[in-house]
């Protein structure tokens, strides 16, 4: 998933791990592996 708003946020659903975009810079989030999942 791209990362697209500053402010998103989101998690691993492997290990948990949270990330709160601050800069908006095109590419996704990845973690253990996988794409991160975007936090509603």
């Amino acid at each position: 998933m791209a990362v697209e708003n500053v402010g998103d946020k989101y998690v691993c659903v492997i290990c948990g791990n949270e990330v709160e975009v601050t800069k908006v810079g095109g590419g996704t989030l990845i973690c253990c592996g996988e794409d991160m999942g975007k936090m509603e």
